[in-house]
């Protein structure tokens, strides 16, 4: 058994929350590694912004400013430097969420080049974001892992031609309201977009971007002769509910998405999916097999139409996700972390 210990200076959450509501990718992942590790039996003591201490699934929770245990087998710090050099362990990893050009920031820069942690990135676009020269300690890629409840959906009929977006209203929802408004909703009378977004995902790290969201988000609630329907951010079992009735998924995608969590469970629960491939969102699709990675708006719109109106190409599309799209388990992924322990 290894100690690991795990720190972010993020927003305030825990293992808790993670289980009862809706939590953005990052930490959602960080919950799911952390629960893997000490299902496999390691000690895990993770350090967030977390109200107060607490044990959930074997996993010690508290607070990060209660400090940091100083020695430890495995030391995992969440996207941010600043907290590398919060233990000494015998090995040292950054776990990598967001494009890395950040950590060229001089603040940024010294604090790897001292600390030399092996960077962590989650594919190969989100590896390619590193800058070159930077000095640290190598660079791995793990992807993520999918929840197990999302990895073990059956074969389905095809439902209404519901639509679905589960993203950050940011990143390409204003796009997609004009396609479907102007060129999607005609072409398939009936049709529905259901979007579940909002800032409450994002915790307290939202707050500069919320009247941008919220100004988005507020065109998709005048939208209802459109077909256009808004519901808040949902936790993981309703979410599963909403993605197993939709027809499919449509996300245009961010250069800032580096793996793309709500994609990656969508199509593991066989939701069809049509997107660009802005940032990392066309590794999580197989184009032309479970889905469309479009390369012009001409492209999304036609694929868009096509999955809402042939059931024959839904079927297939569904049949492929379910069978290549599952994805890694955590504890899969919690052996890569596993593998590096020194």
């Amino acid at each position: 058994m290894a100690t690991v210990v795990m720190a972010d200076d993020g927003i305030a959450f825990d293992g808790a929350m993670a289980a009862k509501g809706p939590l953005g990718g990052a930490e959602t992942a960080f919950v799911a590694l952390a629960e893997a590790l000490a299902a496999r039996g390691h000690r895990v003591e993770a350090r967030t912004r977390c109200g107060a201490a607490l044990e959930h699934k074997d996993v010690s929770w508290a607070p990060l400013a209660a400090g940091v245990p100083e020695r430890c087998d495995l030391y995992i710090g969440n996207r941010g430097p600043r907290i590398i050099g919060l233990s000494g362990p015998r090995q040292r990893l950054l776990w990598l969420h967001n494009p890395a050009g950040y950590l060229a920031k001089p603040r940024n820069a010294w604090r790897l080049a001292w600390y030399r942690p092996t960077l962590v990135t989650t594919g190969d676009y989100h590896a390619s974001t590193i800058p070159a020269w930077l000095v640290a300690g190598g660079s791995t890629i793990i992807p993520y892992g999918i929840l197990d409840r999302f990895r073990h959906a059956k074969l389905r009929d095809p439902p209404p031609p519901h639509a679905i977006f589960t993203s950050n209203p940011l990143r390409g929802l204003d796009w997609l309201l004009d396609l479907w408004a102007d060129r999607i909703r005609p072409a398939v009378p009936g049709a529905e977009l259901h979007i579940y977004a909002g800032p409450a995902v994002y915790g307290g790290a939202a707050a500069k971007h919320a009247n941008a969201m919220e100004a988005v988000l507020g065109r998709a609630d005048a939208m209802q002769s459109d077909g256009v329907r808004r519901f808040e951010p949902i936790g993981r079992d309703a979410l599963i509910e909403a993605l197993t009735a939709a027809r499919a998924m449509l996300y245009r995608g961010d250069p800032g998405e580096t793996f793309c969590l709500a994609l990656g469970e969508a199509q593991a629960l066989g939701l069809p999916a049509v997107v660009t491939p802005l940032g990392s969102v066309g590794e999580r699709v197989a184009d032309g097999v479970t889905g469309r990675v479009a390369d012009s708006d001409d492209a999304f719109v036609d694929a868009a139409i096509a999955v809402l109106r042939d059931d024959a190409l839904w079927r297939r599309w569904h049949r492929a996700a379910l069978a290549q799209q599952r994805g890694l388990s955590w504890d899969e992924v919690a052996a890569r972390y596993e593998a590096m322990l020194p």
